[in-house]
């Protein structure tokens, strides 16, 4: 993937990107605006000083282009080439569909875990530091619900609610997407470390900061939008008035996004930002059903992408002959629907049986679902329905 570039040795498209996203003062957008009006991230690093001042850039940025930290850029390097750690760019199939749609997406992510988590319905749960036990009982139960009806849980990994969240969604069998506000090399809050180094084993961490980059108070607004752009729904468990968990809220509105907030006592300080949300229009819930019914609609979207990056059939158009309750699928289908019966099977099984991309077999299940043909159960396993 890297190759740690020395003097004369051209560098790879991967160090393109690591270079620029190194630059200061360039953001998501910026960068990605620039790529686009220079033809790529190969023309950007190459382009003379004149051109990148032409394009707005800063002395700085243009430094850090033209003449880009070699120590930094062969860190870098290790750290990508080391297993379990992946940088997704822009430009690559792999980033994921729902994020791109964002207005401001971030240029890259840099995971460490499974990518293919991104591509997974994910719900995000977010909430107080400081939470309730009676809250922290309600982080602990939806997540695990939702996991259990096939959802992945996204979170900024936050102590209270957050944490809550992710671990439950892994005791449940389930997959966790951690989204951070700093370098993946550094973890925070730093009593996370446990927590992080699981959540890698059990779905992924993911940053769009550079190795390195200490956490920041500005850094974690940013952080938030992608937790958002990630996932199908955001639910609140308790946030105070002045909680940073409204922003992700409001984000995930701005995205598009169907935002939940669990109500609480009128005389609990951390149960009156959720209250706020309700009269803004985020909708009340009592149970996971009430959250499963309103993200049918972006889900479908998800499949759709899935199935059509993929180049996946629609099962609605698969005809079942009379007299056979079984499909007459497309091939890909039909290897699917072979390794799955009336009890519930793990999807690594599915994976692993099928022979199929963990992409695939995702696509395909959520299609199904959607359809009416297959239930997910608890901890991460599917069946016929």
């Amino acid at each position: 993937m890297c190759s740690s570039p020395g003097k004369g040795v051209a560098a790879t498209n991967i160090e393109h990107w690591l270079i620029t996203l190194r630059a200061p003062d360039l953001g998501g957008a910026r960068l990605l605006e620039l790529a686009e009006s220079l033809g790529g991230m190969g023309q950007v690093v190459s382009a003379s000083r004149g051109r990148l001042k032409q394009a707005g850039l800063s002395d700085e940025s243009i430094e850090a282009i033209r003449n880009p930290d070699q120590d930094l850029l062969a860190s870098d390097c290790d750290w990508l080439n080391q297993s379990g750690h992946h940088l997704i760019t822009w430009d690559s199939e792999r980033y994921p569909a729902l994020l791109r749609d964002v207005s401001s997406p971030p240029a890259a992510l840099f995971i460490d875990g499974d990518p293919e988590a991104l591509w997974q319905p994910q719900m995000a749960i977010v909430g107080s530091r400081n939470p309730t036990r009676g809250g922290l009982d309600n982080a602990r139960a939806f997540a695990a619900e939702l996991c259990r009806r096939g959802l992945t849980i996204t979170s900024g990994m936050a102590s209270g609610i957050d944490s809550a969240a992710h671990e439950a969604a892994m005791d449940a069998g389930g997959l966790t997407v951690a989204v951070t506000g700093t370098g993946l090399d550094r973890v925070y809050p730093a009593t996370g470390r446990a927590l992080a180094e699981r959540i890698c084993r059990q779905g992924a961490l993911v940053s769009e900061f550079s190795l390195g980059t200490p956490a920041k108070r500005e850094h974690f607004p940013s952080r938030n939008r992608i937790i958002s752009g990630l996932s199908l729904g955001v639910l609140v468990i308790e946030a105070g008035l002045n909680s940073g968990t409204l922003i992700t809220a409001r984000l995930a509105g701005n995205q598009g996004r169907d935002v939940f907030a669990i109500p609480g006592s009128i005389h609990n300080p951390m149960s009156k930002g959720c209250h706020r949300l309700i009269r803004e229009g985020a909708r009340l819930v009592e149970n996971v059903n009430q959250i499963i019914e309103e993200i049918a609609p972006l889900a479908g979207q998800l499949a759709g992408q899935l199935q059509s990056q993929l180049e996946l059939p629609d099962p609605e158009k698969l005809e079942e002959p009379s007299g056979d309750p079984q499909l007459e699928l497309d091939p890909e289908y039909q290897l699917l629907w072979s390794h799955l019966s009336f009890d519930p099977k793990p999807v690594d099984a599915i994976i692993d049986q099928s022979g199929l991309t963990a992409r695939a077999v995702s696509a395909m299940l959520l299609m199904l679902e959607l359809r009416g043909m297959a239930e997910a159960h608890p901890g991460g396993a599917w069946s016929r329905k």
